[in-house]
């Protein structure tokens, strides 16, 4: 059966939607409520108390144990975004304290490669038992992650569909998909907001791992606003059937 991901809260500012979870006992809510529906991946982005995303291993880790302690078995995965630390160094450098987090770290980290340093905070993930989501937002990223070659640890490839006009969204996931070839590792299809819900159907048709939720789309695919990242995630489960 392809993977659901659930993905709770990405980058939105914290009034985005009423019931977007950025505290972390907020994060551990929504993964309790999807795991009711049997996801057993999320990605989300830890915020530190100004809510703002943060790389912080305090506030990662307090994110991270927050939905351990909800979800024993969930995995949880966390984001590295140049947006949030530009400066490559630092983000290896959170990376490798996040190793030391116990119950705290994170399963897997997201690392997008289009990003300066990827190979390395890749190399500095898989050093201390983190793995890795390799985002590839264009054709050109696939390119470069083929020439590169897939960095050891990583456990899946996003192919990130960024266009939001629905009319052209899969189009652009296909793309991407054709330029990534055949890989050794499972590849994620998705797409965001006005593109998110046409992407998700067209995976879901073609028996492709997926993901939903608060990060990616706010809305149901009838335009009404969801009421939190488990009803996206009933809706995505039912267009499975």
């Amino acid at each position: 059966m392809p993977v659901l991901q659930a993905v709770l809260n990405g980058s939105r500012p914290a009034d985005a939607h009423p019931a977007l979870p950025v505290l972390a006992r907020h994060l551990a809510r929504d993964a309790r409520a999807v795991a009711l529906h049997g996801i057993a991946s999320v990605h989300v982005h830890p915020r530190g108390p100004d809510a703002e995303e943060t790389l912080d291993p305090v506030h990662v880790a307090d994110a991270v144990a927050a939905i351990r302690n909800e979800v024993p078995h969930m995995e949880i995965g966390v984001t590295t975004g140049r947006w949030i630390q530009p400066d490559p160094r630092l983000r290896i450098e959170a990376v490798l304290a996040w190793g030391r987090l116990g119950m705290g770290k994170p399963d897997v980290c997201s690392v997008n490669v289009h990003e300066k340093g990827w190979t390395d905070v890749c190399a500095a993930a898989a050093s201390v038992g983190i793995g890795v989501e390799l985002g590839v937002w264009t054709g050109g990223d696939a390119v470069t992650l083929r020439t590169t070659g897939i960095p050891p640890g990583t456990v899946r490839v996003l192919a990130e569909s960024t266009v939001p006009d629905p009319d052209t969204a899969v189009a652009e996931g296909l793309r991407i998909l054709r330029a990534l070839g055949t890989l050794d590792v499972p590849v994620l299809l998705h797409g965001e907001e006005d593109g998110a819900w046409p992407v998700l159907e067209y995976a879901m048709r073609n028996n492709l791992d997926t993901r939903i939720g608060f990060e990616d789309v706010l809305v149901r695919p009838d335009g009404w606003l969801g009421t939190g990242n488990d009803d996206l995630v009933e809706t995505a489960l039912k267009l499975r059937f």
